[in-house]
């Protein structure tokens, strides 16, 4: 089987949030995505980098290098790179509106799908209070989010040695925690809110490691999820349909310490589409600093 027969193509791939420079991100997992998928566009949608960790202690394995590399080839092979900033990776915004690598770094970009719906692509810290209004609070979110995954880890140590599965504390806390819960509600509206004013058909985000494809009263939202815990992109296929990729259950990849960090190649999967409703068009106009990618 040659190579070309494993690569899958889709027209636009969005991912986010992959905390290269943390201990906790998924490289590896990401690598096998990134040498299994092609795209005509390829979003980073933020915290692609996690300098807040990068600064308190210099952290970067060969595959997190890697990453960083194989992303500079997609741009050299053609496809077009977009990266918009977030809040680990902040210290990028100072150099939108550069190209690097054949990477473009802009504040915000719309896409527009092969069915012609138009959407906002934004990182989506602006609309988190904590971020925007107390970053010591959020610096301190980001310690205790570090140290539950460590946690985490040594739970799930115990637990495999009593032939349990993996089990997630962040993802049971994020979904069963009313306040969690009721935050993670919040930024959907503010940022479908925002997507509306904005007068497009919808949004891709990232930010709160929660991928999701709603209807908010006929604004898309789609937020690509994370490369730390579940692992997921956001793709569009030739037709403009938009499809979350669980890319970890695709693969049948294991998130048990101590398995091999590198997965075994083999045939991408055909995963099935989910369609998602078609909207009515939206009229044209966007914040004069976002790009546009038709």
């Amino acid at each position: 089987m040659s190579g070309h027969d494993l690569v899958t193509h889709y027209r636009a791939i969005w991912i986010s949030d992959v905390h290269l420079g943390t201990r906790g991100c998924k490289a590896d997992y990401l690598l096998d995505f990134l040498r299994q998928t092609e795209s005509d566009y390829l979003y980073l949608v933020g915290d692609i980098v996690d300098g807040w960790r990068l600064r308190k202690a210099w952290y970067c394995p060969q595959e997190h290098n890697d990453v960083v590399q194989k992303l500079l080839h997609k741009a050299r092979k053609g496809a077009k790179v977009f990266y918009i900033p977030g809040n680990h990776d902040e210290m990028l915004r100072d150099y939108t509106g550069m190209e690097f690598g054949g990477i473009q770094l802009v504040d915000g970009v719309i896409h527009t799908t092969a069915d012609g719906r138009r959407l906002w692509v934004t990182h989506g810290d602006q609309f988190d209070a904590v971020v925007r209004y107390a970053k010591w609070l959020a610096l301190l979110g980001d310690w205790a989010y570090t140290t539950a995954q460590t946690v985490n880890y040594w739970f799930n140590v115990a637990r495999r040695q009593f032939g349990f599965s993996y089990w997630s504390l962040s993802n049971f806390l994020k979904h069963k925690v009313k306040n969690a819960v009721q935050y993670i509600g919040k930024f959907e509206d503010a940022v479908a809110d925002e997507a509306r004013r904005r007068e497009v058909d919808g949004v891709v985000c990232g930010h709160i490691h929660c991928a999701e494809i709603r209807d908010f009263d006929g604004i898309l939202y789609c937020n690509d999820g994370d490369w730390v815990e579940s692992c997921t992109a956001l793709v569009e296929h030739r037709d403009g349909q938009l499809e979350i990729l669980n890319w970890a259950e695709l693969r049948q990849l294991s998130f048990m310490p101590g398995t091999v960090a590198a997965p075994q190649r083999k045939p991408a999967p055909k995963p099935e589409r989910i369609p998602v409703s078609a909207f009515a068009g939206a009229p044209a106009g966007s914040a004069a600093r976002d790009r546009t990618a038709a």
